[in-house]
């Protein structure tokens, strides 16, 4: 099994008259060898390439061991709450909100990195805890963004947990709607 290339010999013939023309024959060439070559290199490509790995975040979760009380305190001094409202508007507050609700503000995603880059500032790592709470009209876009905003400041400890209803008024108030009916089951 090998490449075969034939062509025409000839033989120092001369041209002329009583002169037979040999018939010539076709060249062939024998591709069965270029064909082994080519797989091989394919399978070679193949086995060699990376896997192009997919990118997601590190979440560092809690301690099962650990006590659900102590998992869940966290000082109201390093506390800093963003909720999400419609139409990409933010709403925080820091530390615990104020019963008339003088520390609730108002923001946008292009000002909060720095109240978040202001507050780590301020608080010593193992205190400060940002707590993300989605609005039922907030879209799944904003809470990827702010989890993007965690990445982007380097903020190691947050929380996406459900919203208290008294967030959901002050919410209600500042946005100028009315807060939606509370569910049946008394949550």
């Amino acid at each position: 099994m090998g490449a075969d290339v034939s062509a025409p010999d000839s033989g120092g013939h001369k041209k002329g008259p009583g002169v037979k023309k040999q018939a010539r024959k076709d060249t062939k060439v024998d591709m069965t060898p270029m064909v082994d070559l080519g797989f091989l290199l394919i399978t070679f490509f193949i086995f060699t390439t990376t896997m192009s790995t997919p990118k997601a975040f590190k979440l560092n979760v809690p301690d099962d061991s650990a006590k659900e009380e102590e998992q869940n305190q966290a000082k109201a001094s390093g506390a800093f709450t963003v909720l999400l409202g419609k139409d990409n508007h933010i709403y925080y507050y820091e530390g615990q909100l104020a019963e008339d609700g003088s520390n609730f503000k108002s923001s946008n995603f292009k000002d909060i990195r720095a109240e978040l880059l202001r507050k780590k500032a301020s608080t010593p790592e193992k205190d400060l805890v940002i707590i993300i709470k989605p609005n039922d009209n907030s879209v799944y876009k904003n809470v990827v963004d702010m989890l993007d905003e965690m990445q982007i400041t380097d903020i190691k400890r947050y929380a996406i947990v459900d919203i208290f209803p008294v967030e959901v008024d002050l919410i209600s108030l500042t946005e100028g709607t009315s807060p939606p009916a509370a569910p049946a089951g008394g949550k």
